[in-house]
């Protein structure tokens, strides 16, 4: 009879509670996922899709590492695939509107920029270029960046030259990233919540990590193929680390500091190169948005306290007073916080955010 290891039990529990709060969302035509059944049941975030597939792919990594039988082996191209999946899909949706990408790199105007949401059925978009707040450098930034670490990893994503064209077309979309006032990993713009666009550190940061791991990654078809290979300009790079650098630890002009600059620091975009920058961004979020069950979103957030007003998308002027002291916490950015101590390797920091999240999370 043949015996498990101990990591690869661990690795079985870990594929059980993937399947449990992942994979059973996933449409099994496009791969894609829908998170928020109830309000929106057919609507796919490319963000939220993007997490979904980094979960999967470090289960494949995982799997490809400790496997301790062909079964193993199996069960990581399975992973593998949904994968590629997952970003063959997205791009696809993307390639559906290509010719956004060709107008707003010419007039930068809000309703020429890429959809953040499309139908998990039909890859179609699902609201008007006017109805939600498309304009979000940090998502397709996110997208290349992962479109490079999994490329980096063996996977082939990229298929053909049409493809691979329209990777560098995406490049040049969000090359001026540390210049293109968007609205936010929130969707939602400045901290009024009147739909007005600004320039968010998070954004800057994912569009410089995404543009170093495509120039650093070589070649899309993994073969050597020059065709394959995806241009960056060095500068457009270090004009999006000098204004990076230059913001932290602020997020924009009206956030003082923000959940999603744990993104920027730490996983996954590891942005910052100035270690004493790091610790200051992460002070600051630590000291202004922690809280017992997790993290605000930014201070004043009004977003699904119970003083918000469900019916209306934005926020009447002089509305945020209200919100004060009453922001909803978010455990997710414990799961953040806890990943940046894993990375820096402080053991206090690991007991001190697994402890919170024993507390705040429901075990299945």
């Amino acid at each position: 009879m043949r015996s498990r290891s101990g990591s690869g039990v661990r690795l079985d529990r870990l594929m059980y509670l993937a399947e449990k709060t992942i994979l059973k969302y996933q449409n099994p035509i496009t791969g894609l996922f829908a998170n928020n059944v109830e309000c929106f049941p057919s609507h796919a975030w490319v963000r939220d899709n993007l997490y979904a597939a980094h979960a999967i792919w470090a289960m494949y990594r995982a799997y490809q590492k400790s496997a301790d039988f062909d079964e193993d082996l199996a069960k990581a191209n399975e992973l593998g695939l949904l994968c590629v999946k997952i970003m063959q899909s997205l791009m696809e949706c993307m390639m559906r509107q290509a010719e956004k990408v060709e107008l707003f790199k010419r007039f930068q105007r809000k309703t020429d920029a890429l959809h953040a949401k499309y139908s998990v059925v039909t890859k179609n978009v699902v609201v008007s270029d006017h109805g939600w707040g498309h304009l979000q450098i940090d998502a397709s930034s996110l997208f290349l960046l992962t479109l490079a670490q999994m490329t980096a990893s063996g996977l082939q994503i990229v298929r053909n030259f049409d493809e691979v064209a329209f990777i560098q077309n995406l490049v040049y979309y969000i090359e001026t990233g540390y210049r293109t006032p968007d609205y936010g990993i929130w969707e939602r713009g400045d901290k009024t919540n009147q739909g007005i666009r600004e320039l968010n550190s998070s954004s800057v940061g994912m569009a410089k990590a995404a543009l170093q791991a495509l120039d650093d990654v070589g070649d899309l078809f993994g073969d050597g193929s020059k065709g394959s290979v995806i241009h960056v300009l060095p500068d457009q790079i270090q004009q999006c680390s000098a204004v990076l650098t230059s913001m932290l630890p602020r997020e924009s002009f009206s956030k003082e500091t923000d959940l999603a600059l744990l993104t920027v620091i730490s996983y996954p975009a590891f942005a910052v190169e100035e270690y004493n920058l790091v610790n200051l961004t992460r002070e600051t979020i630590i000291e202004t948005l922690l809280g017992n069950y997790g993290c605000r979103r930014f201070l004043r957030d009004g977003y699904k306290t119970a003083l918000e007003d469900p019916s209306r998308l934005y926020y009447n002027n002089a509305e945020l007073q209200q919100f004060e002291n009453i922001e909803c916490e978010w455990p997710l950015a414990v799961c953040y916080l806890f990943l940046d101590a894993m990375f820096a390797q402080d053991e206090m920091m690991i007991e001190r955010y697994w402890a919170m999240m024993e507390k705040v999370i429901f075990h299945l």
